[in-house]
């Protein structure tokens, strides 16, 4: 049997031979080894994937010096490997979904369109289930926190993702009793009106936690309160949705489910480390106007029960009438302006009274607006009526809930 020295002399330099011999003990970093032309030619695709050593990376760079044909070979395999790896994200364009569906009804319009005021709970239910549709059992039971406005006070509720799909499941149950259509939680949810005593009483009447079953009939009634909705046609975008303590029109009602469902969306991508994109910018700004929309009576209940500052101090507006406005400014996608009449929701808002002007980004103000950034961190612009300013603020986080 040859000794090491033995197998060092009988190595091929040529190439013909086997593998490189191996370093000397205790020389790391020893030069590199002495290969022949078709070794390093065999090595460089490795080379080109950055999978050899250190000492045959040396080697075949080296060898690239003084060979043109192994040059060009190595610059070819570089630039193969350099399309092979992606670096923008692989993920689909959450747009591509519209723009699909924008094209076929282009050429063919559909016998039954969806309405405008449902289009965005469309397109974020299905967003949601595509992110849904890979979970494991891991991704499914993963903590999640639920977080809104309550008194001008943060609160929160833990829950997993599925009891995200079923606190969902259970407030479009809301919608689909305003349309007719049987509640799907039957007899569990008697007597509780409000979105959060139906959640609650839901996740109290499930003998065990939530699991990944929850999907297909959230997903399913998804599908048929947008059909029941087009079936019904544009008229019925007034039917009266009672969530307990208020009403929505249901063309409103439509928008705020779908933004609910984005918000939560969020709140689940963050539990699983996953990005998540906010809606269209059309769609956004139908549910940024609705949350404006929302300000004036929100800001007179508030006022009503001192949350706000008093009305003894400001002139009285007849119905109609312009008063104090507040310039609510949305910047980004999404964006646009809308005049806050600030002392009555009767009264209309006019540039000519701006009292104070506030500038936010379209998807953070929805994030204020869910209760998920504080009041006092939101703007990033504010001039004029400090007093103003603070009780717009804190009336958007109060559209907040569970």
């Amino acid at each position: 049997m040859n000794g090491p020295a033995e197998r060092f002399e009988a190595y091929d330099a040529s190439g013909d031979g086997g593998p490189p011999p191996p370093a000397p003990a205790g020389r790391a970093d020893a030069a590199p080894p002495v290969l022949g032309h078709r070794v390093l030619k065999s090595l460089l695709g490795a080379w080109a994937l950055a999978a050899c050593s250190a000492r045959e990376a040396a080697a075949v760079e080296e060898h690239l010096g003084a060979c043109g044909a192994c040059a060009d070979e190595a610059r070819r395999l570089r630039e193969a490997v350099g399309l092979l790896q992606r670096s923008e994200s692989l993920d689909l364009d959450p747009a591509l979904r519209s723009r699909v569906l924008g094209s076929c009804l282009a050429r063919r319009p559909p016998r039954v369109p969806v309405p405008d005021w449902a289009a965005a709970y469309d397109a974020e239910t299905a967003r949601l289930d595509a992110l849904l549709q890979d979970f494991g059992d891991a991704e499914w039971h993963a903590p999640v926190r639920l977080r809104w406005y309550e008194s001008d006070e943060a609160a929160d509720r833990r829950t997993t993702v599925a009891g995200v799909i079923a606190h969902l499941l259970s407030v479009d149950g809301l919608v689909a009793t305003a349309l007719g259509l049987d509640d799907p939680l039957g007899d569990v949810t008697a007597g509780a009106a409000t979105p959060a005593a139906r959640t609650e009483a839901y996740w109290r009447a499930s003998r065990l936690p939530a699991t990944r079953s929850v999907r297909t009939p959230w997903r399913e009634q998804s599908h048929t309160l947008v059909r029941t909705a087009s079936f019904a046609g544009g008229g019925s975008g007034r039917t009266p949705v009672s969530y307990g303590t208020f009403e929505l029109p249901l063309h409103d009602a439509m928008l705020d489910r779908a933004f609910e469902c984005w918000v939560h969306a969020e709140d689940i991508a963050d539990a699983v480390d996953y990005p998540y994109d906010p809606p269209s910018g059309r769609h956004l700004n139908l549910i940024v106007d609705l949350a404006a929309r929302m300000l004036p009576r929100v800001l007179d209940v508030r006022r009503a029960a001192g949350l706000a500052a008093p009305a003894r101090r400001r002139r009285l507006v007849a119905a109609g009438e312009p008063g104090r406005t507040l310039r609510l400014e949305i910047e980004g996608s999404g964006g646009g302006e809308w005049l806050i009449p600030l002392d009555s929701p009767a009264a209309r808002g006019s540039a000519e009274h701006e009292v104070a002007h506030i500038a936010l980004d379209g998807a953070e103000f929805c994030r204020l607006a869910a209760g998920h950034v504080p009041p006092q961190e939101a703007a990033a612009g504010q001039v004029g009526d400090r007093e103003a300013i603070r009780d717009v603020l804190l009336a958007a986080a109060s559209l907040s809930r569970m």
